[in-house]
Parts: C-alpha cells; structure tokens; sequence
C-alpha cells in the first residue's frame, strides 16, 4: 500500500518547531511584513540562535512554514496497483477539500498577500518560496496519483503538468483571488466537499477514460 504523498519535510519538524512555525503564521496574520527573526523569537518565546540552528536564515523560516502550510494539502491513500474509480475519486476530492481549507484560512491569505506586495522588489523572495514549496510542490505531490490513474486506464492524458493545472483551476475557480482581494467569502467544510465533489466529477467528464463512478450531488 503506498500511503500518502511525502510531506516535504513536515514529518523531521518537533512539536517545539512547530510551535514556532505557528507563531510566524499568527504574525503573517497580525502585520505581514513584521515577520523578522526577532518578531518570531519573542512571538515563539526563544532565542535568535535557536531559529538560526534551525531554519538558518529568514528565508529558511519562510521555506519552513510554507512547508508547514502545503503538507496540510494531501491526497488519500491509495493502492498503484489495485487503483479502482472509487479510490482515485476518493483521492482527488480530499486533495480538493484538504486545498480549499489551506487556500481560505487567514494565514494563507496573509502568507499570498505578503508575497504579491513583495513581487517585482527585493524586499523578500517570498513570492518564489511560496511557488516553489507551495504550488509546485503540490503539483509534485498530486502527479503521481494522476498518473496512475492513467496506468490504471481510469484518465486519459499526454501532459501531466497541464492535466493537474486543469484539475488545481477546477478546485480553486475565482476562490483564491476573491479572499485575497478581501471578499468576505465563508465556506463551511460542507459547501468545500460539494465543491471538490463537483470539480472532480468535471475533471472525470474532460479527462475520464471510462466510465467512471462517481458520488450524487
């Protein structure tokens, strides 16, 4: 049984690191750009020397929480060589309602923000630590599922990377940009699965290979 996809480091992270992770998200939330070594430290009640021993530089305590972030957004686990319909389906709509909560929760919304304030400057290299620990790391993440569902003759594709932007579009309509730009959009965890369940039913109709079971509603 292969179990679920890697989570990019989260897994060596102590509960005292995570503890410090959590503080530089509470900042992010609180003031964006007052996230420096000794906001953390005094937020996280340590020492500069202990964020630096284990994060190195600023940039290492951003790489880490997004991290910290992303390793929240998974599929389920799955069987590469028994994949059936169900399974697949089963793995795509958590991955969908497990992105939804990441994408709405005020720390993403703080981490996105702070990025693109920061884009085209040299204030930060937020916006690429994001990207690359972030969006390409879930892509990362979710193509090997996608793939073998290919191998399991359940889709129907020739590029990967494009089959998962179709699928990432799907999941996040104009959602992302509407809390970014500070619409007051709520979603309980009910209306997130109606709408994992509804992206990957138009995921299955575009890409499915067969006829492809799939929940009501």
């Amino acid at each position: 049984m292969q179990a679920e996809l890697a989570d990019y480091g989260d897994d060596t992270l102590t509960p005292r690191q995570g503890e410090v992770l959590d503080a530089v998200l509470e900042l992010l939330v609180e003031g964006g750009d007052a996230v420096t070594m000794n906001a953390v430290a005094r937020r996280a009640s340590c020492s500069k020397e202990t964020l630096y021993k284990w994060f190195g530089d600023r940039d290492g305590l951003l790489t880490a929480t997004v991290r910290w972030q992303a390793s929240k957004v998974r599929a389920g686990e799955y069987d590469r060589q028994r994949l059936d319909a169900t399974a697949l389906r089963e793995s795509l709509e958590r991955f969908a309602v497990n992105w939804l909560k990441v994408i709405s929760s005020q720390s993403s919304i703080a981490l996105n923000r702070v990025a693109i304030g920061h884009a085209g400057s040299s204030k930060s290299n937020l916006g690429a630590i994001l990207l690359a620990n972030g969006r390409f790391a879930l892509g990362a993440r979710l193509k090997p599922v996608l793939e073998a569902g290919r191998a399991a003759g359940l889709l129907s594709f020739d590029d990967s990377e494009a089959v998962f932007r179709t699928f990432f579009g799907l999941i996040g309509r104009d959602v992302q940009i509407r809390l970014l730009l500070g619409d007051g959009l709520a979603m309980t965890e009910t209306e997130m699965k109606s709408d994992a369940a509804l992206a990957t039913r138009q995921f299955f109709a575009l890409y499915g290979a067969s006829q492809v079971p799939v929940k009501a509603g």
